[in-house]
């Protein structure tokens, strides 16, 4: 057989200096040694799964009602609120000096100046008489019945009238002379002033057993038996 001359291998050229690759890769795959069989493709980085949420909690069970198929339970009324205590009336004291009728107006007299003198205000003072009218009483009257009563609506003095007033007056201290009468007159007028008085009730005389019993002796005067 006849031999014939092995052709020369071709090998690709490799471009000159300067002259750049077509590609990137294409330079790689000249310089990476090959490894036998088929280029492989580039595999994608797979993905890290996502997290599965867990099983939702249950919903809790409402709270199950009472039973309402039995009676009505009763809700108690609430009671009447505690009644306040009243103030307490203030007690009225009640001071004796004994006296005949005829020597009843000189000791109210006498008592009215000692209220004074320990600093009573002569418009907190009211006399009042079971007989005869006191001399003052009877000096105011004189200038007429308006003025008199206008004395007594502006309070600024010592105020005498009869036991038997009608008008609605009450004053801090009232001074009851027993100068004449009837007993049963005098145990009226006693009652009245002591409803008149707020906080001292002053008798001079007898006015009756009830006030005997009630009333104690004034100091320094000694109550007749």
């Amino acid at each position: 057989m006849p031999v014939f001359p092995e052709e020369p291998e071709i090998h690709e050229s490799l471009p000159g200096p300067g002259v750049p690759f077509p590609r990137e890769s294409d330079a790689q795959a000249l310089h990476t040694p090959a490894t036998g069989g088929a280029p492989t493709k580039p595999t994608a980085t797979a993905a890290a799964p996502l997290p599965v949420p867990g099983p939702r909690p249950a919903p809790r069970p409402a709270p199950s009602r009472a039973d309402r198929s039995g009676p009505p339970r009763l809700i108690p009324k609430p009671g009447p609120a505690p009644r306040r205590p009243a103030p307490a009336t203030p007690q009225v004291e009640v001071r004796r000096i004994a006296a005949t009728p005829a020597e009843a107006l000189e000791r109210a007299d006498e008592a009215v100046d000692q209220l004074l003198d320990s600093g009573r205000n002569p418009g907190e003072v009211l006399v009042l008489t079971v007989g005869e009218a006191h001399p003052w009483q009877q000096h105011e009257l004189s200038f007429g019945e308006q003025r008199y009563w206008a004395q007594l609506a502006e309070g600024g003095d010592v105020f005498y009238a009869d036991a038997a007033l009608t008008r609605p007056v009450r004053r801090e201290v009232v001074v009851l002379v027993a100068n004449g009468g009837s007993p049963a007159r005098a145990a009226t007028a006693y009652t009245e002033a002591l409803g008149r008085a707020t906080a001292l009730l002053v008798v001079c005389g007898e006015a009756g057993p009830a006030v005997t019993a009630a009333a104690g002796a004034a100091p320094g005067c000694p109550a007749k038996a």
